[in-house]
């Protein structure tokens, strides 16, 4: 008869569950010693009782198969972050796909193309994007217009002061500057001028125009000192006349 079918649970009878640890940790044992036998293969076992003792097989030395263990789990935490890394680059790339597509439709649109879905309210909206764009674009039209128009007046003033500058160059160049004498009247005035206590004979002058002498509208071309010299020998002739009537009478 038959062996049943025993039903995998913990085992409640303390003693039963050590006598049944021992039998199938010794077949475990010997099923991994017979598999790294037959199959050549690299097998270790680590087996810890519930009263923490320790049981253990390896076909190669427990060390060795652990840093081999190791290696290879290192390995495929790698390759699964570089799998990791390539599925959240491809999925960055699946919406920046779906970005551009996005702008492209909106460039479109703002063209006045592919209006086609759209309702009133969005063409509506559509239309203030528009005439706020062409503001924007008129401000900035206008200060490059003024920025121009500035730098023309500057370069404008600049050539005139240059043209300007030739022709002064050019004009010391026709007539150099010469030290010219005063008048000798003009240097007599201004000797006389100097003494203290001596009128000048233009003072004297002023001084009959002062009293409204009439004759020096006749005289406009003459120099004042002239002038006067010859007032001043009228008024001699004059008195001599004067008295030589008096001797007669």
């Amino acid at each position: 008869m038959g062996r049943g079918k025993i039903e995998i649970k913990r085992i409640e009878n303390a003693n039963s569950r050590q006598v049944t640890f021992s039998k199938r940790r010794a077949g475990l044992l010997k099923k991994a010693q017979e598999l790294a036998i037959l199959c050549d293969a690299e097998v270790a076992v680590i087996i810890f009782s519930n009263t923490g003792k320790l049981f253990e097989f390896s076909s190669s030395g427990m060390k060795h198969t652990l840093a081999r263990y190791n290696k290879c789990v290192e390995s495929s935490d790698a390759t699964v972050d570089v799998h990791k890394v390539e599925k959240r680059e491809h999925d960055e790339v699946d919406i920046l796909r779906e970005e551009i597509t996005t702008l492209q439709m909106k460039q479109l649109q703002l063209l006045g193309k592919d209006l086609t879905g759209l309702g009133f309210k969005e063409l509506q909206n559509l239309e203030q994007q528009l005439n706020e764009g062409l503001l924007l674009v008129k401000e900035k039209k206008e200060q490059l217009l003024m920025e121009q128009l500035e730098q023309s007046r500057e370069q404008r003033a600049m050539l005139e002061n240059e043209t300007l500058r030739r022709q002064v160059n050019e004009l010391r160049c026709l007539f150099p500057p010469v030290d010219c004498p005063l008048p000798a009247y003009l240097e007599y005035c201004s000797l006389e001028q100097k003494n203290i206590g001596i009128r000048s004979p233009d003072m004297a002058c002023n001084s009959e125009i002062e009293r409204g002498d009439s004759d020096t509208t006749l005289h406009l071309g003459l120099p004042s000192h002239v002038y006067c010299k010859r007032k001043e020998s009228e008024r001699d002739t004059h008195s001599n006349d004067s008295g030589a009537q008096i001797g007669i009478l």
